[in-house]
């Protein structure tokens, strides 16, 4: 089934092969294509399509392991760099989030809200121009804007954290009423509505 081009950065033909690439060139695993599949939520037919693209340009290469086909970026093209940096603004902050946001203590979830939330769920609008965070825990706020900004140094984007308890979030706020009635995209942990 063919997705529509994500609306943070719609040169990507598909949400789907924007997922992928970001799997493959944002990270420094070796996935087969069965795991591509799995961690991406697409169909083995479409993965396999796409990777066989992305092999014939160059971007990606493949080491034969018994009969599996592990497959990684090509250090070497000279489009891997390039794709690497638009991925890191577009599909980046949430897999940087969550592994800066991951390592601080007393950090229970956080989800991402606003307007980069909303073209990431394919919410038609105005390109965003930041990012905004909800962290739900009790964790040491230095450490959380800490986390923030080196996320933002990396996507070139503004990255705006909030910093609540699950208590807090019970509260009726017309800021709430707001957040909860646009979609969200969860970084870490368990949405805090279900």
């Amino acid at each position: 089934m063919r997705t529509q081009a994500p609306l943070v950065a719609p040169v990507f033909r598909s949400d789907g092969q924007a997922r992928l690439l970001s799997l493959l060139l944002l990270g420094d695993d070796e996935l087969s294509v069965t795991d591509l599949a799995l961690r991406t939520h697409l169909a083995y037919p479409t993965v396999h399509r796409e990777i066989s693209r992305l092999l014939d340009a160059g971007i990606l290469i493949v080491r034969q392991v018994g009969r599996t086909r592990l497959i990684r970026a090509n250090p070497a093209s000279p489009l891997t760099e390039p794709l690497r940096q638009i991925l890191l603004v577009s599909t980046g902050p949430v897999a940087l989030l969550a592994e800066e946001l991951g390592a601080v203590p007393g950090v229970e979830s956080a989800f991402l809200y606003g307007s980069f939330a909303a073209r990431t769920q394919g919410v038609q609008g105005r390109a965003p121009n930041d990012i905004d965070v909800m962290v739900v825990g009790t964790p040491d706020a230095a450490a959380v804007y800490d986390a923030c900004q080196r996320v933002e140094q990396l996507v070139g984007r503004s990255v705006n954290p909030t910093i609540t308890t699950h208590e807090e979030l019970s509260h009726e706020s017309g800021f709430l009423e707001h957040v909860r009635a646009n979609p969200i995209v969860q970084v870490l942990g368990e949405p805090p509505w279900h």
